[in-house]
């Protein structure tokens, strides 16, 4: 036996141990389920262990899948270098997202993700252009809602942007950081510069409020990216059928605002207005013999809650948002519950203490999520590979045409 033939199974013994045929195992790896290399001796491919075996986990019977409660098996796992999830808070290539924000602004939050060390993406000079029909439809959209008024002028960006469809990886960077001061500019209802990033926002949303750009700039970082989840594979779909950045990020802002993805935010912010002016032991015990969930709470991945979230209600204390909010509403949910805090409350918190308009939560989001889109689209358009899951046909079976 060779130092390494331990890593691969042969085609039989992957079939065998997943008791499938050689068909069904050629689909899960053409489903990124399973890796296979050609065989350094043979014609054969061989097949990573570790896959079939952890995809034999995944497959078998069990009441609680291993830390991924609420995540589908069934559904394409693909390699990324970008971002993970662990129990400590995201990993951005290999640093924790929860100590980045500490001091580090989203535009180092993306330069990490999008992984440029040789050029400077957010250079003072590196600013998009702005055409006259983007600046008409920008100014027809003021009164819309941010999200669609930025995808109203993403839409028109490709044409002005000469490199929008460049290859090369610290170009894609370049159009990456106009993308974002282009979006962040669009949503604000503001002109693009250079300015970074937080202050902008703090300037737009927040200017008498001292704390309210490290608030934003500790928000935008914890929130840049999130493994692959329902925008971000939406992002890589689109981004593996050839389009450029402008236009996969429209595919993420049109996932981002379905209701099962970014409307948790809303209902969080429902929830911090509901305890305003009431007391929180009432409430929370009237929902809890109603059976009703909390808004903000619970989380598939983060058993004893989300570290971004404590990160940031904790910035908040800091900064003076009430305890009220910050301390005892979680501490009093999750000991009727069980459910821990996740970063949509903390959002909501974040927008009642700053007394931001409403639907700012979201708007937040996708400005800093908006970096993740592009990490993970430069990554597929690297791959140039086309995602194309196959479907379970679970409908009747096929008749003739002369069958009744």
């Amino acid at each position: 036996m060779k130092k390494f033939d331990f890593l691969y199974l042969s085609a039989r013994e992957a079939s065998a141990e997943l008791a499938i045929s050689p068909a069904t195992l050629y689909a899960y790896v053409s489903r990124g389920l399973i890796r296979s290399e050609p065989s350094p001796d043979s014609r054969s491919h061989r097949y990573r262990a570790e896959d079939i075996r952890g995809l034999k986990e995944r497959r078998a019977v069990a009441l609680e899948p291993r830390g991924f409660k609420s995540f589908d098996s069934d559904l394409p796992v693909m390699d990324s270098a970008i971002s993970t999830i662990t129990a400590a808070g995201p990993i951005y290539r290999g640093v924790n997202c929860v100590e980045l924000a500490e001091q580090d602004t989203l535009e180092h939050a993306a330069t990490l993700l999008w992984d440029v060390t040789r050029v400077d993406p957010f250079a003072a000079d590196n600013c998009p252009s702005m055409s006259s029909e983007m600046r008409l439809i920008a100014e027809a959209a003021r009164r819309a809602a941010p999200i669609d008024r930025a995808i109203a002028v993403l839409a028109l960006a490709t044409s002005a942007d000469p490199g929008a469809f460049t290859r090369a990886p610290e170009g894609r960077a370049m159009v990456g950081a106009r993308i974002m001061r282009l979006l962040v500019a669009t949503m604000l209802n503001t002109a693009p510069s250079a300015e970074p990033l937080h202050l902008k926002i703090g300037s737009a949303w927040a200017p008498e409020h001292m704390h309210a750009p490290d608030l934003f700039r500790r928000a935008l970082v914890l929130l840049a990216d999130h493994d692959l989840n329902a925008s971000t594979f939406t992002v890589r779909c689109a981004a593996s059928t050839g389009l450029n950045l402008y236009d996969c990020v429209i595919a993420g802002l049109a996932a981002l605002k379905g209701p099962k993805h970014g409307g948790a935010g809303a209902l969080a912010s429902r929830l911090v207005k509901t305890l305003v002016d009431n007391d929180i032991e009432p409430v929370i015990r009237e929902r809890v013999a109603l059976g009703e969930r909390f808004a903000g709470f619970g989380h598939g991945v983060y058993k004893r809650g989300d570290p971004r979230a404590m990160a940031l209600l904790n910035a908040l204390t800091r900064a003076g948002a009430p305890r009220k909010f910050t301390k005892e509403v979680p501490e009093r949910i999750a000991e009727a519950t069980g459910e821990f805090v996740n970063i949509d409350y903390a959002l909501a918190v974040l927008a009642h203490s700053l007394r931001l308009a409403a639907g700012s939560e979201l708007t937040l989001f996708a400005m800093a999520r908006a970096v993740g889109w592009i990490a993970h689209a430069s990554e597929q358009l690297q791959h140039g590979r086309l995602i194309r899951p196959r479907a379970r046909y679970v409908g009747p079976p096929a008749r003739g045409a002369g069958s009744q």
